[in-house]
């Protein structure tokens, strides 16, 4: 198993300085990845792309660009430029986002968004595979009057993840992705929900296995009650979100504060196998701030060491 952090979030970004000096902590560390949120600040796979190149051996995701408000042709462009700056280490991730910030932020009608997704998916594919897209379909259409391919050295194709955790939004997922990035679903949600639904998806449409990418609000803390009262306030408005709130449910968590793997070495380390032992293949901790700087390096340190073991 792989272990990752997020560095900065929706809300509170870095300068890029900072952000690249983290990054290279957390590499140092023993850590095997750095994911970025999209916000309207910083566009993720170009900030991905400058740390991943200012980090060689660091790699680099988005966790997640909404597809409403982008283009498949668009989103290949990014996404090509980050995998070639990093060398073949940059991981695109999508999501389908959110009624109220498709509708307010980007006044689109927050319509059929499975139907966009397995179509973005479709014509998106392609254009990281072979740089070109002949796709018409009901929502969207993408062609390439010339190679989209983004020149250098022969690289993996970048790999595709969801930020699915609904039946629909898996079933596409597995057929059409690499795998998904969920967020606020525990052991539980994992592998009697999420991992089968997506793993049957994929094995029907005879691809490989897909990658479980979770996203886990964890600290190593002494003050593990204060700690999960700021996570509870980080993490309430996941509450109004039904995806979310689904997902919580399905883990047996009273709040998204349940989710947060808050406390000492020996209780965050038995979470991260929980996690793994429920499917994921990968681990990555968002939220580590939360008890300040010394609670953060303590957190990046331990998941270091149980990334090398």
């Amino acid at each position: 198993m792989t272990l990752g952090v997020t560095l900065g979030s929706t809300s509170q970004q870095l300068p890029i300085d900072d952000t690249v000096r983290l990054a290279r902590e957390a590499y140092a560390a023993g850590l095997h990845s750095a994911w970025f949120g999209q916000s309207f600040a910083y566009d993720s796979p170009s900030l991905a792309a400058i740390v991943g190149r200012e980090v060689p051996g660091l790699h680099v995701g988005t966790s997640a660009i909404p597809v409403f408000g982008r283009h498949p042709l668009l989103v290949s462009s990014q996404a090509q430029t980050a995998q070639a700056a990093t060398g073949g280490r940059y991981h695109l991730g999508l999501a389908l986002g959110t009624r109220h910030l498709t509708e307010t932020a980007f006044g689109l009608p927050y319509q059929r968004p499975i139907g966009l997704l397995r179509e973005f998916l479709t014509a998106l594919r392609p254009l990281l595979e072979t740089g070109e897209a002949d796709f018409h379909g009901e929502l969207l259409t993408a062609t390439t009057p010339y190679s989209a391919a983004v020149p250098g050295a022969d690289r993996p194709p970048v790999p595709v993840l969801v930020a699915a955790m609904g039946p629909q939004a898996l079933r596409v997922s597995g057929e059409l992705a690499d795998g998904v990035l969920p967020f606020l679903a525990g052991p539980r949600a994992l592998a009697e929900h999420i991992v089968p639904a997506v793993t049957a998806a994929a094995e029907a449409a005879g691809r490989p296995a897909p990658r479980i990418v979770a996203l886990v609000p964890g600290v190593v803390t002494a003050d593990a009650e204060g700690v999960r009262k700021k996570a509870a306030e980080a993490l309430a408005l996941y509450e109004r979100i039904p995806s979310y709130r689904r997902a919580i449910e399905l883990s047996g968590a009273d709040g998204a504060a349940g989710l947060a793997v808050v406390g000492d070495e020996e209780t965050v380390a038995a979470e991260v196998r929980r996690y793994r032992e429920a499917g994921a293949t990968e681990v990555v901790f968002t939220a580590t701030d939360l008890g300040g700087e010394d609670d953060r390096r303590r957190t990046w340190k331990l998941l270091g060491e149980l990334s090398r073991g």
